[in-house]
């Protein structure tokens, strides 16, 4: 059996939320979710986000005492004239705001953007590294 949508109604189908949303608020604009890693080392953290089809371009990482802040755009192309039966691939704007326990050393943080995949490695603050006490005997 096979069901046809009208194409007019085709859209409003596939994002319902967003055109509820659009209807609220003019300038909503749905948000892209992604998955991150946040592994905890001695001096510093590192930090594995899954960003498959980013440009470095399209790419922003901020960093403000312990909250670190990645944001960009997906970008796709799509034939505006074309009908798509299915249209999944993500585009728009990102966000994702990273809350850590300890204050951050933003003057030497390593980034690389490799195979879909950003990694950060955010040192800690001089002051929220682990120090050894020496005991001295008496």
């Amino acid at each position: 059996m096979t069901i046809y949508f009208n194409p007019y109604y085709r859209g409003i189908r596939r994002h319902p939320l967003a055109q509820l949303m659009n209807e609220i608020d003019s300038e909503y604009e749905p948000q892209i979710a992604f998955p991150i890693d946040v592994k905890v080392l001695a001096d510093s953290y590192e930090i594995k986000a899954l960003l498959p089809g980013i440009d470095v371009d399209d790419l922003e990482i901020q960093i403000v005492n312990e909250v670190i802040t990645i944001s960009g755009e997906m970008k796709v192309n799509r034939d505006s004239q074309s009908d798509y039966i299915v249209s999944e691939l993500p585009a728009g704007k990102f966000h994702r705001v990273i809350s850590l326990p300890t204050p951050l050393n933003s003057n030497e943080v390593e980034a690389v953007l490799e195979s879909g995949i950003l990694t950060l490695i955010v040192p800690k603050a001089e002051e929220a590294r682990p120090k050894s006490i020496k005991i001295q005997r008496k």
